[in-house]
């Protein structure tokens, strides 16, 4: 899946957010009828049981920052090339596509999204040879206001002035940790604005701002790069996998649709 590709999907996200409001696609699949195509043309897509899991909270606490869970691997000598999270009923479906690095036989990810209503929740993974596995899960909605249009938290000159910070941590209960893989916390402070919230005090739409583009090194190693979107949540957290035998810290560089671009190098501290 090329970044090319990926970024055409503006026009066709613009196009979701102008259909009615119902819980029926949910369930008849029609958003993303419409949305497979265009991302993946008539290539099949084959089951991903045995390959990668998905895991979602079937009825999320808090609608803003939804965690959502994707492992996949392969045991037959294939790499990971791709990953993609796909929210079928959010204005911008296509929550974000991450691109491995080379030899990465499995990829565990986390990360926090918003959901605008009741949805079918995906995860597309692509191997090294060209095929397609999906996993898909049902989320409910809570009721109340729709996520991408909820105001930001916190002031306009604290978000200003925090924004592009960024912390590494572990994550202490991981029961799968090895001496060989440790898994990590990445808190970045980015409103990810969508442009569809207004301002509580001056009524207006509190312009587009959002993630655009994240790249995630351990040393020289790349372990991936993501293409982001409006769905991602305010203040994102994403938690992977670093390896202990490679270098001892992670850098970071993250862009915004404003052409802002922030990198961090950032400790690894296991097990401090």
């Amino acid at each position: 899946m090329s970044r090319r590709n990926v970024l055409g999907l503006s026009a066709w996200a613009m196009v979701a957010v102008a259909l009615p409001s119902a819980s029926a696609p949910a369930f008849a699949g029609s958003t993303w009828d419409g949305l497979r195509p265009e991302v993946f043309g008539t290539r099949a897509i084959e089951s991903g049981l045995g390959v990668v899991t998905l895991k979602a909270p079937f009825r999320p606490a808090d609608q803003r920052a939804v965690p959502i869970e994707i492992n996949t691997r392969f045991g037959d000598g294939r790499t990971v090339k791709s990953v993609m999270l796909v929210v079928d009923e959010n204005p911008s479906p296509v929550a974000a596509t991450f691109q491995l690095g080379p030899n990465q036989r499995k990829f565990e990810v986390k990360a926090h999204v918003r959901l605008n209503q009741e949805t079918r929740v995906r995860a597309i993974v692509e191997a090294s040879d060209g095929a397609l596995y999906m996993a898909s899960q049902l989320v409910k909605f809570a009721g109340g206001q729709a996520a991408c249009a909820a105001p930001p938290t916190g002031n306009p000159e604290e978000i200003v002035a925090n924004m592009g910070k960024m912390q590494l941590s572990d994550v202490a209960d991981l029961g799968t940790s090895t001496t060989i893989d440790h898994r990590v916390r990445l808190s970045i402070s980015h409103p990810n604005h969508t442009g569809m919230a207004l301002d509580q005090q001056t009524l207006l739409y509190i312009p587009l701002r959002m993630i655009t583009d994240l790249a995630v090194r351990q040393g020289d190693v790349k372990l991936f790069d993501m293409n982001g979107s409006i769905t991602i949540s305010e203040n994102p957290v994403f938690e992977f996998d670093v390896n202990l035998t490679g270098a001892h810290d992670v850098a970071v560089t993250l862009k915004d649709s404003d052409g802002t671009a922030w990198t961090r190098v950032l400790p690894i501290r296991a097990g401090s």
